[in-house]
């Protein structure tokens, strides 16, 4: 029972947003906790999904690989739904990095999406882009 109620507490609600060339199915990574975790510890993550973390404020967000298996493009996205930076590839590092060393992408971002590597070019993301977020508040 405790394993069930465990893998349900991990259960992410999703919203689509549209990419000029994809919707993408995006988990919505809200509390502090939730965005720690991010996609840490995955192996797979299917074509047109990943993961949106809301913040507070838009303002200078830091993004790090600690413990996340797969390279992801990372997209920095302002309050009003224009992307500003995409950091594309971002490399899986070892994990015997010392914390110190792992190297962070930086961009002021309300919203940051998590797509594997390539995923952004595929589905046309890229600086100056505007996503339809207002799913999310």
């Amino acid at each position: 029972m405790f394993k069930v109620a465990l893998l349900l507490a991990l259960v992410l609600p999703t919203v689509v947003v549209h990419a000029p060339r994809a919707s993408l199915t995006l988990e919505i990574a809200r509390t502090d906790a939730e965005r720690e975790r991010g996609l840490m510890y995955r192996t797979s993550l299917p074509a047109n999904t990943g993961m949106l973390f809301v913040f507070d404020r838009d303002e200078p967000i830091a993004f790090w690989m600690k413990n996340t298996l797969l390279p992801l493009d990372m997209v920095f996205i302002a309050a009003d739904g224009t992307v500003r930076r995409v950091f594309a590839d971002v490399a899986v590092v070892d994990p015997k990095l010392p914390d110190d060393a792992i190297p962070r992408e930086q961009a002021p971002a309300k919203y940051v999406i998590e797509l594997a590597a390539g995923e952004a070019a595929r589905d046309g993301i890229a600086a100056g882009t505007k996503l339809d977020i207002s799913g999310v508040h």
